[in-house]
């Protein structure tokens, strides 16, 4: 089954969000390389693909899981929960409709 993994970045996290970006990337592209991941991203914090210093508010990624609590506990151990770069973070079983 499909999962959405949202993060919501802290206040002032930019800088430990650059520093855990390489491993952060690496456990995505081990998702991808298995078939797993349909989407990954940021969100700017500024109408930009680019923001710059202004940085990013949070990530999404939706990928499959065997379960719920499979992408829980694959969620929980990514670079930005260990380093300090979530506040927040939600898994959510998804239903992909479109496109088809």
């Amino acid at each position: 089954m499909l999962y959405v993994i949202n993060g919501e970045d802290k206040p002032d996290s930019l800088e430990k969000r650059m520093e855990s970006r390489p491993a952060h990337l690496e456990r995505i592209k081990e998702l991808q390389e298995d078939g797993r991941l349909i989407l990954a991203g940021p969100y700017p914090t500024i109408d930009s693909s680019e923001p710059g210093p202004s940085g990013f508010s949070g990530s999404l990624i939706v990928a499959e899981f065997e379960s719920l609590e499979a992408a829980c506990i694959w969620a929980k151990s990514d670079p930005y929960i260990t380093s300090g770069v979530f506040a927040k973070l939600t898994v959510k079983p998804f239903k992909k409709v479109f496109p088809i």
